[in-house]
């Protein structure tokens, strides 16, 4: 998807890779597919932790692949996410905001289901592979880009597109200044603990993965820090120029963009990478 209009803002050719209109509402669905696929018949139950993306994308694998699913959901999550894990036929059991919460809940879930196999959000080669492939859709689609712009939390898609990109391509990540990890993690060369967060981007509040930070560390990715404020201007340029409906970390990288345009080369692929929100007014 392009738009005349936002191209003008930054004078440069942008691609939008609509992960909004993916199954479950964002990209978390081809980490999740992938991740399930690759599972023995013989496992009935997957367990996961997730603020709602991966956790949805998680219950639609499972229910496609005859498996059950339980997933651990911050109480602080999107209602509308968590709902849509609930609709999806997953159990949530509830945690409380931090990772350490996540973890403690994951242990004592795992412990009482002894034969479930836990599918991480993120941080996982195959998760990675799967999140990668949106990336990888877009250069066939628009052909050849000079940048590639990501929204990072846990940096599973992040990752995935640093692999896609091999070196070609300059992959720029963007990251709320209230979750602000994965920028100082790279910047000190040094994975950094994940501080609360309390950024109105609920999709990028989790740490920044191991793996994922190896990947990124040895290919020098940047990450540009956006304040609230400007996350929710562009998620509602996208809204009104687009006419989409995105949440607010999808809308991140364009965010960060409109902040420093000189930063944007002239044809630059973003992944919106979910639509995961209540639009405004009554229910």
């Amino acid at each position: 998807m392009t738009s005349t209009s936002l191209n003008e803002a930054v004078e440069a050719e942008l691609f939008f890779k609509c992960e909004n209109f993916q199954r479950t509402g964002s990209f978390k669905l081809r980490g999740a597919m992938n991740a399930t696929l690759q599972l023995s018949q013989d496992v009935s139950t997957v367990v996961t932790h997730s603020s709602g993306n991966h956790g949805a994308a998680l219950a639609f694998a499972a229910r496609v692949c005859g498996k059950t699913a339980m997933v651990v959901v911050p109480k602080d999550a999107r209602p509308e996410k968590r709902l849509a894990i609930e609709r999806l036929g997953a159990e949530v059991v509830d945690c409380g905001e931090n990772l350490a919460d996540r973890e403690a809940i994951l242990a004592e879930v795992m412990a009482s289901e002894p034969e479930a196999v836990f599918v991480p959000p993120y941080d996982h080669a195959e998760i990675i592979a799967g999140q990668g492939t949106a990336a990888l859709e877009l250069l066939e689609e628009v052909g050849d880009l000079d940048q590639l712009w990501v929204p990072i939390g846990g940096g599973g898609l992040a990752a995935g597109t640093t692999i896609v990109a091999n070196g070609q391509i300059e992959v720029i990540c963007a990251e709320p200044e209230l979750a602000r990890d994965a920028h100082d993690s790279l910047a000190m060369d040094d994975l950094q603990p994940a501080m609360p967060p309390h950024t109105v981007a609920d999709g990028l509040r989790t740490a920044l993965g191991k793996l994922n930070f190896e990947i990124l560390r040895q290919n020098r990715i940047a990450v540009v820090l956006v304040d609230d404020e400007a996350i929710l201007r562009a998620m509602a340029l996208i809204w009104n120029r687009l006419k989409i409906v995105v949440e607010p970390s999808a809308a991140v990288c364009l965010a960060a963009m409109l902040l420093d345009p000189r930063r944007v080369a002239k044809r630059a692929g973003i992944i919106l990478s979910g639509g995961n929100i209540s639009p405004p007014g009554p229910h």
